[in-house]
């Protein structure tokens, strides 16, 4: 019996641009995904609690998360105070049922919300059920400069937060190990930004298994951790020739992330069955009867903030 991982599969409202939030949960339903992340951003729909609320009813897709407005673009939605934007990003939270805010660090230049950012997610934590996952960001990069454009630090394992986003497309953009980082989180892990990049300076957002980061491996490791947050689908897909080619992406970056929870969940589910019937994987019984490519690395193949608006 093949066990399905908790993990829910969203698609962030961002993946359809320059298509609009209701958009995104028309695809959502159609193509079958879990539910959506609301990306609150100039979008007046974003940020507008009942008509999300109408949209979720109609199209009978749940909201997971809102992405707090932490953009460059978004410094004047909901407020030009970031507190207050964390603040109204919890409210709609628990408004809409979702049990998740993403928020990125501070900008180096937002000085004193920097100093406090920390200590004020941890305050804003304790005062509700719903999780503020930090996400990780990246240097900003330009020919043969690096800027460090947030604070207190890109790589937020550094600092000490209750529960962590993981981004794979920022992970390429920062050229770090996803996997280490994810290590670090351990189990303050809470949410998935799956998208893939191949090291770009751009922030590249690809569908997942067209760069070089390790999406597939990752979600074999969450299927067999158990690990019950969301894995949310926020690529970019501004080059689409068509709605026909934008939609083909998504469904192409759903089924990816299915197939690798259902593969690690059934390989688990094999071993397991194996091994209390006493039979062992003959494989894995000789290191001589693996496939060959597999011991010798060199013959392996590889497993912008967003751009967006």
């Amino acid at each position: 019996m093949v066990r399905i991982p908790d993990a829910k599969v969203a698609l962030s409202t961002a993946s359809v641009y320059p298509e609009s939030t209701a958009t995104a949960f028309e695809i959502a339903a159609r193509l079958g995904y879990d539910g959506v992340e609301v990306m609150v951003w100039t979008d007046p729909v974003s940020q507008d609690i009942e008509a999300l609320r109408r949209l979720s009813d109609y199209h009978r897709v749940p909201i997971l998360a809102v992405h707090a407005p932490c953009l460059l673009i978004t410094q004047r939605v909901w407020s030009t105070d970031p507190w207050v934007k964390l603040q109204r990003a919890r409210a709609a939270a628990e408004k809409l049922g979702a049990s998740t805010v993403v928020v990125h660090p501070p900008f180096r230049w937002q000085r004193n919300y920097a100093k406090d950012f920390v200590t004020g997610i941890w305050r804003m934590a304790e005062e509700t059920d719903v999780r503020f996952a930090v996400e990780n960001m990246y240097p900003w990069r330009y020919r043969d400069r690096e800027m460090l454009a947030y604070a207190p630090d890109w790589d937020v394992t550094n600092d000490d937060y209750r529960h962590f986003t993981v981004d794979l497309s920022h992970t390429a953009t920062a050229r770090t190990e996803a996997l280490a980082m994810v290590d670090r989180m351990g189990d303050r892990l809470a949410h998935i930004h799956l998208a893939d990049g191949k090291g770009s300076a751009k922030d590249e957002h690809l569908v997942p298994g067209r760069g070089d980061q390790p999406c597939a491996e990752l979600l074999e490791r969450l299927a067999r951790t158990g690990f019950d947050g969301h894995v949310v689908i926020e690529v970019n897909t501004r080059r689409a020739m068509s709605s026909a080619e934008r939609e083909a992406d998504l469904a192409e970056a759903l089924a990816f992330t299915r197939l690798h929870l259902a593969t690690s969940a059934r390989s688990s589910s094999t071993r397991s069955s194996a091994s209390s019937s006493g039979t062992a994987d003959p494989a894995s019984a000789d290191p001589a009867s693996a496939d060959p490519a597999s011991a010798d690395p060199a013959s392996a193949g590889p497993a912008s903030e967003l751009r967006r608006p």
